[in-house]
């Protein structure tokens, strides 16, 4: 009788201090094991100068929000980070994103080339330059705005909910293309 109720004793303790938890405790939300963190991410992969930006699209999934740069090169690289204020390519004027954390995208791609007769014409169009892509409905994404493209270089602003744990990579393909992907997390 006293080895059970120490034992009954060590489990309402552990209990309590978090140490056993119910089977069932964290069903509803998945784990997930992210461990990127929040500090910049960036990428040098070439000389730079013939890759083109050639659209900007999102998803979502179950444990993060998906922002996918397509290029018709393989990208010479990246820098995503987070900023206190979001200007661009400019950095003039602040350019004002929802959410409660600013993330600048920057992929080594222009999104304009030469047109054959001394102007230059758009790689990627797009109809409102502060809603590039529909993100109504996302979990952390509140905004994907556009910052400009000079230099090769074409920015993107990326109004997330808070400063969340993020990651960013670069796929190849399809074809001849590649991919910068930029996922931030739903929670820590």
């Amino acid at each position: 009788m006293k080895k059970l109720i120490s034992w009954l004793a060590a489990l309402v303790l552990a209990t309590g201090l978090g140490l056993v938890v119910p089977a069932g405790a964290n069903a509803a939300a998945p784990y997930c094991g992210i461990r990127w963190g929040s500090g910049p991410k960036l990428a040098v992969e070439g000389p730079g100068g013939d890759t083109h930006v050639t659209n900007v699209r999102a998803g979502r999934h179950a444990c993060f929000d998906r922002l996918v740069v397509d290029m018709d090169a393989p990208s010479d690289g990246y820098v995503v980070r987070y900023v206190d204020e979001y200007t661009g390519v400019a950095g003039a004027h602040p350019i004002v994103l929802r959410g409660g954390a600013d993330l600048s995208v920057v992929a080594f791609a222009a999104a304009y080339e030469e047109d054959g007769h001394g102007g230059i014409r758009g790689t990627y169009a797009f109809d409102d330059p502060q809603e590039l892509v529909d993100v109504t409905g996302f979990r952390t994404f509140r905004q994907v705005a556009w910052g400009g493209s000079f230099e090769a270089r074409t920015s993107l602003g990326l109004g997330v909910r808070a400063r969340l744990p993020f990651r960013a990579f670069l796929l190849d393909g399809p074809g001849e293309g590649s991919r910068l992907v930029v996922d931030v997390a739903h929670r820590w």
